[in-house]
C-alpha cells in the first residue's frame, strides 16, 4: 500500500524543496504557485482520483451479480488516469481493483497479458481487454451491450 503513495510523496516534497528555494530567493508568489502545480500533479498521480478500490474476488463477484466491468489499475499509470477521466462519473460504475494493493490482481492482470502487468486491463464478461478505449468501456456499461 505504501507503494501507491510514493510518486506523489516524493511530487509533494520536490515542490516543496523548490518552493522553499524560491521563497528564499523573495519570489514567493513564484514559489506559491509552482507549489500549487506540484500538489496538483501529486493528487492526480494518487489514488485518490480513482474510485475505492476493491479486491479481485468481490470485484469479480460483483461483476457477475451486475455485469458491469472490473478494471485492473496502479497508481501513477498514465492510461489508467486517462481512462479514469475520460469516463467521468460513469467511472464510479465500474468495479476497479488496484494491482499493487491485490497480489491476486496482479497475477490476473499477468495472466493475461503474457506476464506483463500491463494496466489498465479491463475484464468484461470475463474477457480481459488491455487499455481499451474509453468510449469503448462507457458502451460496455449498458446491460444490453455486447462484449
Amino acid at each position: 500500500m505504501t507503494r501507491t503513495w510514493v510518486l506523489p510523496s516524493l511530487l509533494v516534497l520536490c515542490g516543496s524543496v523548490v518552493a522553499t528555494g524560491l521563497v528564499l530567493d523573495g519570489d514567493a508568489g513564484e514559489a506559491a504557485v509552482l507549489l500549487l502545480f506540484f500538489l496538483l500533479l501529486a493528487g492526480v498521480h494518487s489514488p485518490l482520483v480513482f474510485p475505492r478500490p476493491v479486491g479481485a474476488l468481490e470485484a469479480r463477484r460483483r461483476s457477475e451479480a451486475d455485469g458491469r466491468p472490473v478494471v485492473y489499475w496502479r497508481p501513477g499509470c498514465a492510461y489508467c488516469l486517462r481512462l479514469r477521466l475520460r469516463l467521468g462519473r460513469d467511472a464510479r460504475r465500474l468495479h476497479w481493483v488496484d494491482i499493487w494493493r491485490d497480489p491476486e490482481a496482479a497475477a490476473a492482470v499477468r495472466a493475461a497479458n503474457d506476464g506483463n502487468e500491463t494496466v489498465p486491463t479491463v475484464v468484461v464478461a470475463g474477457r480481459p481487454h488491455t487499455n481499451p478505449d474509453p468510449e469503448w468501456v462507457r458502451a460496455r456499461l449498458s446491460p444490453s451491450a455486447p462484449a
